[in-house]
């Protein structure tokens, strides 16, 4: 283990995390209906674990706020294991997601350099996750390669009541998610995908957009809760 937060603390490490602010661009590129805040709401320690917290609120033109949470430059890996203890959000609206980006541009800005998405879960669907690879085809456009998994085929069911184990296996051969290591996508890795340079990770939280859909108008809060984020190598 070459990194790891278990949360032990009073207050989030800010050697180790950043906070992304705002609304982004058109909702982070995703129509998220959230403004993503700093602030000990929406972001917190309790009895041990990262609490992401999405409120029905209004702020800064948005009618909910919540937390998206990033290692750029402060844990930043190519290649390795990476293991996240979570337990996901009940309330239908909502769209965690456990992801990667990469630190630099390499090969362009997005989708050219890559995306690596180990967990989203379907907004109107808790039973639905996914686990993603993005990057651009020869011609620029837009491509991906992942599965869309009913959980309950693998005899879960309860990722909103009980913290489960979200990973990735990340070698110069092949990128593999996994849930309670039981493989749900995997992509070769070519010369033809960009995941050869570093990636930090990404947690967040959003509201509605293109994955969580509708959200219930008694929606009040919303959590994900994060036990421990390790890194191997």
């Amino acid at each position: 283990m070459i990194w790891n937060d278990e949360f032990s603390e009073s207050e989030i490490n800010s050697d180790k995390w950043n906070f992304e602010i705002g609304t982004g661009n058109w909702g982070w590129g995703n129509n998220e209906a959230q403004y993503y805040t700093s602030d000990s709401e929406n972001a917190y320690i309790d009895d041990g674990k990262l609490v992401i917290q999405a409120v029905n609120e209004n702020f800064g033109g948005m009618n909910y706020t919540s937390a998206r949470m990033t290692t750029k430059n402060k844990g930043d890996w190519k290649y390795g294991k990476l293991e996240i203890r979570a337990k996901l959000p009940s309330g239908t609206g909502t769209w965690p997601a456990i992801w990667m980006l990469p630190t630099e541009g390499v090969y362009g800005g997005w989708p050219e350099s890559g995306e690596i998405d180990i967990m989203e879960q379907n907004g109107s669907n808790k039973q639905i996750l996914y686990g993603t690879f993005h990057w651009a085809d020869a011609g620029g456009q837009a491509a991906s390669y992942g599965l869309t998994k009913d959980i309950s085929s693998l005899n879960i069911s309860d990722v909103t009541s009980n913290f489960h184990l979200y990973s990735l296996l990340w070698s110069s051969a092949s990128i593999k998610v996994y849930v309670d290591n039981l493989l749900i996508a995997e992509l070769a890795n070519t010369s033809e995908v960009p995941f050869d340079n570093p990636h930090y990770i990404l947690l967040n939280l959003a509201m509605g957009g293109n994955l969580g859909g509708d959200i219930p108008q008694n929606f009040n809060k919303g959590q994900m809760e994060i036990d421990y984020v390790r890194v191997y190598q």
